[in-house]
Parts: C-alpha cells; structure tokens; sequence
C-alpha cells in the first residue's frame, strides 16, 4: 500500500496507526505483522463529487453527470447495498437506524451481557477525563524517519458532547422524514417477524430495520439479489451490458422469478450475493438501469450493519476462487452495472481513487485461500489499512460495521460470539461498537484527511 505523506501523518498520531514500518508484502500487497479486532477511519467529513449515471439506455448508451456531496460521512451516507462473496456461509445479518417513534411502553432492555463492552466503554470515558500524558509518535515519511510528541488527544467532553447531541437530533429528523414506517416486507417466513411495532425504542437509541437468519430462514426488511439477470424470471439480460440485477435464488446461485430467501449453507466460490431493503425503488433511486430489478439500499448518516458468517476454505484452483469478502457499495451502482463502465464507482479516469461513489471493503481476501483478510474504502479520498482480519475458516465470526455522524467515523469491529443481534441497540451499545478496542495491539486507526 502506498500513502502520502500527509495520511502517514495523521494516522500516526495514535499509539498505534494503520501504518505500520514493519509491514511485508506478500503477491502485492502489504501487511502488518499482526492481526486485529477493530479497523478505524477518521475524518470522513470531507466534500466531493462523483460521476452518477445521467442516462443509460440498451442501445449501449451511457452518459454521467457530477454530484456533489458533503457531510460527517458522506457518500457513504447514500444508500448502500451489502455484498457477500463465496466460499462464505452467512448465518445472519442486521442493520439498524436511529429510531424516529417514541412509545410509552418501556423500551427493550439491553442485553444482560455487555459482552465486555462494558468494561471498554468505561475505559473509554475514563480516558476522556485522564491525565494527559506525552506520546512520542514515529513514522517513516517520504522514507525519512520522523519522530514528534503527539499532543493531541481529541476534543475536550463538552464539545463531544454538543456535538454527539446535535448529530443525534440531526438524524432523528433525517430518518423522521423516511417511509420506512410504512414499507411493506417483500419476503415471507413461517417464523413471526420479530421486528413488529411493538418494538419501538425511543428517540436516539437504534431500531432494527432489517434482519436476516439463515437456521431460522426469517428475512425481514431485506431482499436477496444478485447479478443473475434472466428475463426469464427476473431482471434482464443483453450483450451490451451483460446481466442486471436479479432475485437470487436460494442458495444464491442465479436466478429467481420473485424474492427468495437465502438457505442455510455455503455461497460457492462463483457467487455473490447482495441484500438490499425491501423498498423497491418507485422512480426515486436516480438513473436505473432498464428491465433491471431495482430496490435501495440502506441509507443515512448513523447506521449499524451487523453481521456473522464463515468464510471456510474451499481449496478451490482458479481465478478468483477461494477468495470470499464482505463489502458495501453505494447501492446506486448495482442498480446500473456493478460490473460494466456504466456506474458511479469509477473516477474521471476509471480510478474510483479520483471520484467514486463509495465502496467500503470490509473484510476481503485478496488471494486464493489467504487467511489474512483486508479492508479499504474506495472512493476520492479513499484509503486502505495495512493490518488485516484473521479469516474465519472454521467457526463464524461476527463484526460490526458502524457509521457514526457525530464523529465523522467508520469503524469495523470484531464482536464477541456471544453478542446479541437483538431488535434493538442503545445509544450506549451502539458507542460500544466504535470506542477504541482496549487492546492497542488489536487496535487500528486510519484517517481519511489529506
């Protein structure tokens, strides 16, 4: 990976930076010597533009006009869409919001266990108020080794404060203005749904728009997709553009006439498979692509996207296979062609590194039967860490992925096995999610600043 001078900066004024001097380069990519728990980035309020589709037609036509955009984490507040890669077993996943209903029936309680966040948010704060005590940071910068004492130790608790409770108002009143309250499920389960309304939870904690698990085959709030286009069943097919978006069929393999939910078991190497909302775009989305099936991904400044799955080693020979990942795209882009030159993802010059509309890597496999699993963001200010996941080959990991307003941060995080994917998170175990792993050693901060 290569960095500026100015990002190996502002990453090191940590203990411990996404940069790291001893990193080795394994096939082309580098790596830290260690593994961690949690990836942070910092400094996402930076304002851009990208290239969104204007128009796109069958004949082959394509045309792109600039939008900008700005606030504490955009693009990637537009909507996004989820995107797992085989060999990969998904045994469920959530996504949650800012709650915008207020009830006078008692919110649900916490989990019993806080799963060791506790501890850690109790450290966080306690850190806040400590003494400050001096940093020595090094880094090699233009290949000179530098050495500063870091004497920045982030603002002070009544800034955060005001700033956490503005953000927080802010999203209130984004989400109040959302149908979301009156989306109907496109996907069926024997199961009762366990996000009904009665299940509200008041103004700034988090509710759960959407749930899926595999053993229990419950779909709520999402729907399975796919670049599977059949106009046969669903979507659409043609040698221009190759397939659009689909309905995935139950093992995530190609095609379905309607929304299926996805069984239990193991994605192939071959596959991928995308959960959107079940709010099916209604001439609201931007350009479509035409034919395609066409639903918006999840959207908003504050979102929790939690997920547990297997990534197993399949053994598999070839190009590509062997090599799952788990990633966000702006939902925008499967919407015209995640695989064709007609979307939002390239920059003016192909690069998504000079203007895309977001894609967040979250835990991917750049090598056929790596263990070492990577995380980058790609868009114009985009970065990547050099630490790096351990793949979860024999037994489900689940992580946390956390956009958080009132900090300008994206964090990844990996979460005890035990924790909850309940209907509902607090404000407090949402903060859980994205204070700083304890553990330096298991800790990783990035910074999007230029």
């Amino acid at each position: 990976m290569k960095y500026s001078s100015a990002l190996v900066m502002a990453a090191a004024s940590v203990a411990n930076a996404g940069f790291c001097s001893d990193a080795f380069e394994e096939f082309g990519n580098f790596f830290c010597p260690n593994a961690v728990k949690q990836i942070k980035y910092s400094g996402l309020d930076i304002s851009g533009k990208y290239r969104a589709v204007a128009t796109m037609d069958n004949s082959g036509t394509c045309t792109f006009e600039d939008k900008d955009y700005s606030g504490p984490i955009a693009p990637f507040d537009e909507d996004l869409t989820m995107h797992f890669r085989g060999p990969l077993q998904l045994a469920q996943v959530a996504v949650y919001t800012p709650s915008t209903s207020t009830s006078k029936r008692e919110a649900p309680k916490p989990h019993s266990k806080r799963h060791g966040h506790q501890h850690l948010h109790k450290k966080h704060h306690e850190h806040v108020h400590a003494e400050k005590r001096v940093d020595v940071v090094s880094a090699y910068i233009d290949g000179v080794l530098q050495t500063w004492e870091n004497n920045w130790f982030g603002p002070s608790t009544a800034t955060a404060e005001a700033t956490a409770t503005a953000a927080a108002a802010a999203a209130a009143t984004t989400a109040a203005d959302s149908d979301s309250s009156s989306a109907k499920s496109t996907t069926t389960s024997s199961a009762k749904s366990s996000s009904s309304d009665s299940d509200y939870v008041p103004v700034g904690d988090y509710g759960r728009i959407a749930y899926y698990n595999a053993k229990e085959q419950v779909a709520d709030g999402l729907v399975f997709l796919g670049n599977y286009g059949d106009p046969s069943l669903s979507g659409t097919w043609d040698t221009v553009w190759g397939s659009s978006l689909a309905y995935a069929n139950e093992d995530g393999s190609g095609a379905a006439a309607s929304p299926t939910i996805l069984k239990a078991g193991t994605i192939a190497d071959t596959s991928e498979v995308i959960i959107a909302s079940d709010k099916e775009c209604d001439g609201d989305c931007g350009t479509v692509r035409p034919g395609s099936v066409a639903y918006k991904g999840f959207a908003g400044s504050d979102k929790v996207f939690l997920a547990e799955f297997q990534m197993p080693l399949s053994g598999n020979p070839g190009t590509n296979m062997d090599m799952p990942a788990y990633w966000l795209l702006n939902g925008a882009i499967p919407r015209t062609g995640q695989y064709s030159k007609c979307s939002c993802w390239a920059g003016d010059n192909a690069s998504p590194q000079q203007g895309g509309c977001g894609e967040a890597d979250i835990v991917e496999i750049l090598r056929s039967g790596d263990t070492k699993a990577k995380s980058t963001f790609h868009f114009a200010a985009g970065t990547g860490d050099s630490h790096y996941f351990d793949r979860p080959t024999d037994s489900t990991m689940k992580v946390a992925v956390v956009f958080q307003a009132s900090s300008s941060t994206a964090s990844i995080k990996v979460l005890d096995d035990d924790f909850d994917f309940a209907t509902s998170l607090t404000s407090d175990q949402v903060e859980d999610l994205v204070v700083d792993e304890s553990d330096f050693n298991l800790f990783s901060l990035m910074s999007f600043a230029s």
